[in-house]
This record gives C-alpha cells, structure tokens and sequence, in this order.
C-alpha cells in the first residue's frame, strides 16, 4: 500500500501538494506585475523591415491581474497601417523555472506566440524569447524587452532575427498610465 502511495522521485501524494502549494505563492516579481494594474495609453514606432520608414501609431492598454495575483492580462487597441489592431497578452512569473513566460496573440494572426525569459537583477527590465515559423520570411526568434521605466512609464522594444541573419529592429512602444 505504501509503495502505491508513492510516486516516481519517492515522493508520497502530501509531500507532493505541498511542493505544488509552495511554488503557488506569488511572489515578489508577481507583485511587481501587480503594479502595472490600470488604464494605460500607447504610442508605437514600427518598421516592416530594415529598410522600411517608421510608422507611428496610439492606442490604449487596460492591465489586470488574474488567478490571485499569478499573472497579468495586457488587451491592447490601436492602429496598425491604418487598420485597428487589438491584441492580448498574459504573462506571468514561473516560481518554478524562476523564469518569466508570456502568451501573445492579436488580431493580425492566428498564430499563438510563446515567449520565455529572465529579468535583470533589479527586476525592472524583462527579456523574453519566441521562436516563430513567419509566413513571408521563415522561422525567426523574436525578441521581447519590458522596461519598467517608473510607476507611470513601460517601455517595449521588439527585435525579429531571422534565421542566420542580423538583428532588426520591429516596434518600440511607450505605454503611459492614465492620470
């Protein structure tokens, strides 16, 4: 009876939801998600390509948390070459992995876009990582950095590196908290 009781890595079914339990608590960097509850307004730079003029764009970002405090939904409105884009993402800390892990998708796809990645020391700057099949160009990683600039101010910046090529840079969006 005993031995049905436990499972592979000799832990007993109490010993594991307790583990579970644990690793549930958010934490400080689900705290520091918290912070970015609210309304937000955007406005966004974006180039096609490396070669392509920048287009600029404004829009507006509502944020709240989920599931007790364990992740964050960002639903973003705006305008993408004259037409509305809206898009959603949910990200949250892994207490786990110690790594951040968002979800992405939008309105100018169906596709489903995973990123993972790390914070630096002071937590304020998160980078994450997606790898993609792009339509057009191929298989691309796609590179994420959250700035928490203030209180008031994120920053994102997004990078597209195709597969053996150089670095370019998509979008940089300013995100302000409505006052």
């Amino acid at each position: 009876m005993e031995k049905a009781r436990k499972q592979k890595g000799g832990m007993d079914m109490q010993e594991m939801m307790e583990m579970y339990k644990k690793l549930a608590v958010p934490g400080a960097p689900h705290q520091m998600l918290a912070r970015l509850e609210g309304s937000w307004t955007t406005r966004t730079t974006a180039w096609m390509g490396p070669d392509s003029p920048a287009m600029e764009g404004a829009g507006a970002c509502e944020q709240k948390m989920l599931l007790g405090g364990r992740y964050l939904q960002q639903e973003y409105v705006g305008d993408m070459m004259g037409e509305t884009f809206t898009g959603i993402n949910i990200i949250g800390y892994d207490n786990h992995t110690k790594k951040y892990g968002s979800v992405w998708i939008d309105s100018m796809s169906t596709g489903i876009y995973c990123f993972e990645g790390s914070a630096s020391a002071d937590g304020r700057t998160i980078t994450q990582e997606c790898t993609y099949d792009d339509p057009v160009r191929g298989v691309m990683t796609w590179r994420s950095i959250t700035r928490v600039v203030n209180d008031n101010t994120l920053e994102y910046e997004m990078f597209l590196i195709p597969k053996g090529g150089k670095e370019e840079k998509a979008s940089r969006m300013i995100v302000t908290r409505r006052q």
